[in-house]
């Protein structure tokens, strides 16, 4: 008789041991602390992930405050390493390094200056000329419109029909609403140029006292890689250099010769315009280089402004495509895939200052690194030299057509 309700303690004690219940999760007061309080470490962490937070902030602020300033440091600290050999050069013959970064850079500056004088007292003089041409020009294509389309045009109404027109009122208020904006622009350019070039005049100046303060927080092997690294970049920021330099000496002379065949003046003067701007300024030089010439040749006559026109084309394609990718390679020792490629890249994350550094950035990087990469000899195959190599695996499939047409004519063999 199974036992009962009143007399089942023992039955309960039978049941217990076979009833196994899961283990419980412990309290969440357990977990916190003791006495329901949060532990100590949470606020700490806390705070620390906020000031973590507040610092990154900060830093990407200041970044972006300071973006302009940084680049133009890298744009100082490359045109210091392009005048290093002259500085030093003269301070080899005894002459102070100050004083001697002070000299090229006083030359430099009067090059510039005279250049700029000549270059604007042309285009001043052009600008003239064509003002006052400029009634003879819109009277001979009143004249062909009249003689093409049968019209009756007149000068007179069309300067009148322009004085009044509300295009010309709107365009004048612009242009003088925009006179502050230019203002400013001009102003903030100069103020780089200046930052430009007080720091390139530092870096030139102090650049052995420089090396040495970067190399005293350095160990000895570090500092010998340190100083191998700033003489590549001189020599490749000087070969560099020297390539546009050359290149720019071709461009001129080439558009100098066709100007002069042409009769356009200042022939001279404006090949050295399109040598020095379409080399030196990166991505827009090429155009700004090529328009004055063809204004100054559209005073001459408008159908040589055409030819300049397709004579910078055909001569920009040879250069982007020959002339320049040689002879970037020979003297930045970079192949001309690779420094199409740094030009691209560099112009993608700096604009025109990437693409103006980002040659000799890129050989710099690449000579440095080159020490420490493992090369191996080549074995000798003829795949390596483009050559494919014949496999044994029978006729080709022109020879086994070739046999099956021959099995196929009368009195033919099958195993010819």
């Amino acid at each position: 008789m199974a036992p009962t309700a009143e007399d089942g303690e023992p039955s309960v004690r039978q049941a217990a041991p076979a009833a196994t219940t899961p283990p419980g999760r412990p309290p969440l007061a357990d977990a916190v602390a003791p006495g329901g309080r949060m532990p100590r470490w949470l606020p700490r962490a806390m705070v620390l992930a906020l000031a973590l937070i507040a610092a990154f902030q900060l830093g990407s602020w200041a970044f972006h405050q300071l973006t302009s300033l940084l680049i133009n440091i890298l744009i100082a600290f490359f045109l210091a390493l392009a005048v290093e050999p002259a500085v030093s050069r003269m301070a080899a013959r005894g002459i102070r390094r100050g004083l001697a970064t002070f000299l090229v850079f006083f030359g430099l500056t009067i090059l510039i200056a005279g250049f700029v004088t000549l270059l604007g007292s042309m285009l001043a003089g052009q600008i003239i000329k064509m003002i006052e041409g400029f009634p003879e020009y819109l009277d001979s294509l009143i004249n062909w419109i009249n003689q093409t389309f049968h019209t009756e045009l007149k000068r007179v109404d069309i300067q009148e029909g322009l004085l009044h027109s509300d295009w010309l009122r709107k365009y004048v208020q612009n242009s003088a609403a925009g006179v502050l904006d230019v203002s400013a622009q001009v102003l903030g350019g100069l103020f780089q140029l200046l930052t430009v070039g007080l720091f390139s005049f530092y870096f030139a100046a102090d650049g052995p006292r420089l090396r040495r303060a970067l190399c005293s927080v350095l160990p000895p092997a570090r500092q010998a890689e340190v100083l191998r690294a700033w003489e590549i970049a001189v020599a490749k920021t000087g070969g560099y250099l020297y390539s546009r330099g050359l290149m720019a000496l071709i461009s001129g002379v080439a558009h100098y010769i066709l100007l002069e065949v042409m009769g356009v003046p200042y022939a001279p003067v404006l090949g050295v315009w399109v040598g020095l701007v379409s080399q030196f300024i990166p991505t827009i030089g090429t155009y700004l280089a090529g328009a004055l010439p063809m204004l100054i040749a559209f005073t001459v006559d408008p159908w040589y402004a055409v030819w300049v026109l397709g004579f910078v084309v055909i001569y920009q394609q040879f250069e982007n495509y020959m002339l320049q990718p040689k002879l970037t390679s020979k003297t930045v020792d970079i192949h001309p895939a690779v420094a199409f490629g740094s030009v691209i890249a560099g112009t993608a994350l700096l604009g025109a200052v990437g693409a103006l550094i980002a040659i000799p950035a890129v050989a710099t990087l690449q000579a440095f690194l080159g020490a420490y990469v493992k090369r191996y000899a080549v074995t000798d195959d003829p795949r390596v030299h483009g050559h494919r190599s014949r496999t044994p695996s029978g006729p080709g499939p022109l020879t086994r057509a070739r046999r099956l047409w021959a099995a196929r004519r009368p009195g033919g063999r099958e195993g010819a």
